[in-house]
């Protein structure tokens, strides 16, 4: 029987028992304990800002994000259509419409579309950006940086500027990821922007089990979002609260895995590029077949790799490759169902929908986990050569 190779799965030291056992021992498990604060500070110093505060997911951070950016009941926020869906549903939880846009060669939203259809379909009004279609303002942008990508943040600070909108950074997937040319060289993903948010399920790069992470340069939509993830907590003594919070907190267990975790980043992303380099090196020289670069501009993370698989060139389909490599415990999986097309969103606006559409049909995600090693990376190249006609 064949080894099972998993798509991307965390990668503990067994040394995390350590800080684990402190939790137990001292009672504090849930969302209080020394561990919390010093995995926020220890986030913070990493991506070289000021204050960072946890919550319970990704997605927590996200929607508090929204809510301490002022987006509002029955506005709308401009989104990608190729992400993953809890990018998307926070902007509902807001009351707020969705309106989707198209991703650029690194699968991260496409700046020059977001640009024209500003100019184009929009209107300015009292400082304020008004869809001409549905009349209502237009106050947010999430971008998302897609597997370790990073989108054009240069041209889109810009048009945020020109246009009075909001920045919401998804760097969920992109931990580590920074720009290493142009303006913001040096700035990791999740800083640029107005607010930042990152993600520690089990798949990303480093892990607590669950829970993320929001950064800002902004003090006070960084207190906001602590005060709102706190259930909005005036007087703990007497449980004051003036407005309506949530219960958003990371666990004290998770912020003990996480302080371990972070500690290993780096040499995560060293294990991350090494594998990738290797799937270049076997599969670049294959018609049909190919591994997608990361941009030139930035130094990823790495997070995962992308098989773009052409049918009509190398004889087998994305979805008859990805059966075959399944079958020999191979893990792998498309790339996302575009959200526009997910039921609740069919009804809301798209623009200019092109290069999502082949992605969503011809990617595929390999493994990429940290603890593969290059035999491992190998095994599964000899499947996807196997099973295609490369």
């Amino acid at each position: 029987m064949s080894k099972r190779i998993e798509l991307s799965v965390p990668n503990l030291n067994i040394e995390i028992l350590e800080n684990l056992r402190e939790c137990i021992e001292t009672g504090w498990v849930s969302t209080g304990g020394r561990f919390i604060a010093e995995f926020e500070q220890k986030m913070a110093s990493y991506v070289g800002v000021k204050e960072a505060v946890s919550t319970q997911s990704g997605t927590a951070g996200l929607h508090l994000a929204l809510n301490v950016l002022g987006v509002a009941p029955g506005d709308e926020v401009i989104v990608p259509t190729l992400t993953f869906i809890a990018a998307v549903n926070p902007v509902r939880y807001v009351g707020a419409e969705p309106i989707f846009m198209d991703c650029d060669d690194y699968f991260c939203i496409d700046a020059n579309k977001l640009e024209r259809f500003c100019k184009e379909e929009c209107k300015l009004e009292n400082n304020k950006l008004i869809n001409r279609l549905t009349g209502r303002t237009i106050s947010a942008v999430v971008v998302v940086h897609v597997f370790g990508n990073l989108a054009n943040m240069s041209k889109i600070m810009d048009i945020a500027k020109r246009y009075h909108l909001k920045i919401l950074e998804d760097a969920t997937e992109a931990l580590g990821s920074y720009y290493v040319g142009g303006r913001y060289k040096g700035c990791f993903a999740g800083t640029v922007g107005d607010i930042g948010v990152y993600s520690f399920n089990a798949n990303k790069i480093i892990t607590t089990g669950g829970g993320g992470m929001v950064v800002s340069r902004n003090k006070t939509y960084i207190d906001k979002v602590k005060y709102l993830s706190l259930t909005a907590k005036d007087d703990p003594l007497f449980f004051i609260h003036n407005e309506v919070g949530y219960n958003y907190r990371m666990l004290n267990l998770q912020a003990a895995l996480g302080v371990s975790q972070i500690a290993e980043l780096e040499e995560f992303i060293k294990i991350k590029h090494r594998n990738y380099e290797r799937y270049v090196q076997r599969l670049s020289g294959v018609n049909g077949l190919s591994i997608l670069p990361f941009s030139s501009d930035i130094r990823s993370n790495y997070w995962f790799y992308s098989l773009l698989i052409e049918e009509q060139i190398v004889g087998v389909s994305r979805d008859k490759l990805m059966e075959a490599l399944i079958a020999q415990e191979i893990q792998c999986r498309p790339v996302w169902k575009l959200v526009h097309t997910q039921k609740p969103y069919q009804r809301c606006q798209a623009y200019d929908l092109e290069k999502a559409y082949r992605y969503e049909t011809q990617i595929l995600n390999v493994p990429c986990s940290t603890s593969l090693n290059l035999e491992d990376v190998d095994f599964v190249c000899d499947k996807i050569l196997k099973y295609s006609n490369g």
